[in-house]
């Protein structure tokens, strides 16, 4: 098979996946009319029509999707094979795709960026961070970060962190004049900063104490999709917010900041690394594995 076949057969499977030339295009490091160029030529040479195409969505035609379950096997054998190369070399080539909590990111990944990728010259990491929840297999990832609880059973799971902890702050001039809440039944008579996912979910705070978990649904008058946004918001007098500690640490260091609440804010679950048991495993995936784990 000729090298133009093999690429326009890599296009195939990028469109068929991700039933977007845009998104198809990111990931091949091209253009969306390089792509849509590919799938006219191939469906030209096969004389088959491959994707119904409008101006608002991509979708595969009968043959198009015979096609992609035939060669998505191929086309993954071929991966590892090249991938079983780096047996022959000093050290992981190619790029590994992760998807990671956009609210915790920099907590798990700046040291364990910095001495995979110095220690790795020939690999290439690409890092979605957000708080939706997604599929990884289905969004082309190799690996995804989440809590433990939150990990389907056909997964691979290795722990990275012991745990995360939520904390509740609010700046001394919020509670100038106020009572600070001893309990999370008090949360009611304050003004609270409230999260929402990207899905339009408002995030309940949840609280543990003597077995006992107590989960408030909070009011206020900001709501942000950022947990930057709620400690500088928290920091500015405007409310109570429900953050991971790790990021309201400086505010809570320099007395920008003050918590409250501390006994009923529970240690979570430990923090996972997470990648499809089925997969081929990359040398870049183990790189990643260990760096992580370190």
């Amino acid at each position: 098979m000729e090298s133009t076949e093999l690429a326009e057969l890599a296009a195939f499977a990028a469109v068929a996946k991700h039933l977007s030339f845009r998104q198809a295009a990111t990931e091949r490091g091209t253009s969306s009319s390089a792509m849509s160029h590919s799938i006219r030529s191939l469906e030209t040479r096969v004389g088959v029509r491959l994707f119904h195409r409008t101006t608002r969505s991509v979708s595969l035609t009968e043959a198009g999707e015979m096609l992609f379950a035939r060669l998505s096997p191929a086309l993954m054998d071929m991966r590892a094979a090249v991938d079983d190369l780096n047996s022959f070399r000093a050290t992981p080539f190619g790029t590994v795709r992760i998807n990671v909590p956009n609210s915790i990111a920099p907590f798990v990944l700046g040291d364990a960026m910095e001495a995979l990728l110095k220690g790795n010259p020939g690999l290439k990491l690409e890092v979605v961070a957000t708080d939706s929840l997604i599929d990884i297999v289905e969004e082309g990832y190799d690996a995804g970060i989440r809590f433990g609880e939150r990990l389907s059973q056909d997964m691979i799971a290795v722990r990275i962190k012991s745990s995360f902890r939520f904390t509740v702050v609010g700046s001394p001039s919020y509670f100038a004049g106020k009572q600070m809440p001893i309990a999370p039944y008090e949360l009611k008579h304050h003004t609270c900063i409230r999260y929402a996912f990207p899905s339009g979910t408002i995030f309940n705070w949840e609280f543990f104490k003597n077995g006992e978990i107590v989960r408030v649904e909070v009011n206020g008058q900001l709501t942000v999709d950022s947990q930057e946004l709620m400690v500088d918001a928290a920091a500015r007098g405007l409310g109570l917010a429900y953050v991971w500690e790790d990021r309201a640490a400086p505010y809570l260091r320099d007395g920008r900041l003050t918590a409250c609440l501390e006994d009923w804010c529970a240690v979570e679950e430990g923090l996972f690394l997470y990648f499809p048991s089925r997969r081929h495993q990359s040398a870049g995936l183990r790189a990643l594995i260990e760096a992580m784990k370190a």
